[in-house]
């Protein structure tokens, strides 16, 4: 089969690049996605990577141009396949793991491990994060990149996006990592005024209306089963395709700072 053959799916949890240029909330997020690989680089020059959750492997794509080797891994073995026919190269290695085993890697084998939009789908988060310890190098660094809830939903509310278990907050997510590594960066990510509005917006329309079907005493059975139908109601979501457009914005009007406000994702540099 060759590459014009084939075709991944998108969805609002597994970036195609070409998927997000057709509306302009579809077209933010994809730079937020892009200005967070474009941001790890400073992380992986001459380094041996792991991509803890690739997807379709646009990302290591991005980087494998400064890291010495990538092993870029995901548990959807449609992505792996996409991965593997889209972004090849002499330093990738592509790879399906099984969520319900540990990673099949030595004990301190890479420098550098990139865990970006993963966070916020595991349920054993000390699992997760021990096993990244367990592969990282003593002095190695884990970037991880995670929705900051400070900004996506009430205090009180669970995620409305219903593939994530649960969304953090700078201290929330501080205190999880600090469990586990002895240092913990944190960082936000904003943009521009005009751009971040857009997804501040989007946001905020999504928050409100899935209530009240992510209040706290809800169950989690009747949130996924509401959350999927809001989903069927108000169609296909972002992610698919569709006339190109031009928009007025770029990665440099990402900034990623100690005090982005109001900051959309967080960033941890944990070692």
């Amino acid at each position: 089969m060759g590459k014009a053959e084939i075709k991944l799916e998108p969805s609002g949890e597994r970036m195609i690049v070409d998927g997000y240029q057709s509306s302009v909330q579809d077209y933010v997020i994809y730079l937020l996605h892009l200005a967070t690989y474009e941001y790890a680089r400073q992380f992986v020059s001459e380094m041996n990577v792991l991509d803890y959750g690739c997807g379709s492997g646009y990302g290591a794509g991005i980087i494998s141009s400064q890291a010495r080797s990538i092993v870029a891994v995901d548990v959807d073995e449609e992505a792996i396949y996409f991965a593997k026919n889209h972004y090849e190269a002499n330093n990738i290695e592509f790879k399906r793991i099984d969520p319900a085993q540990g990673l099949p890697f030595t004990d301190d084998q890479f420098d550098t491990v990139l865990s970006f939009q993963v966070f916020e789908h595991v349920q054993d988060t000390a699992a997760y994060l021990s096993e990244i310890r367990r592969v990282l190098r003593p002095g190695g660094k884990l970037v991880l990149v995670t929705p900051d809830r400070s900004t996506r939903l009430l205090p009180f509310q669970k995620p409305w996006n219903r593939w994530h278990l649960k969304e953090y907050d700078r201290e929330g997510l501080r205190s999880e990592l600090s469990r586990h590594f002895s240092q913990v960066e944190m960082l936000g990510m904003t943009a521009r005024k005009d751009m971040i509005n857009v997804e501040i917006r989007r946001c905020t329309k999504i928050k409100w209306l899935t209530l009240p079907f992510t209040l706290p005493i809800v169950p989690e059975n009747l949130r996924i089963a509401a959350l999927n139908a809001i989903h069927r109601v108000r169609g296909r979501g972002a992610g698919h395709g569709g006339e190109l457009r031009e928009y007025p914005y770029k990665i440099d009007d990402v900034v990623i700072s100690a005090d982005a406000s109001p900051s959309v994702n967080l960033i941890a540099i944990a070692s």
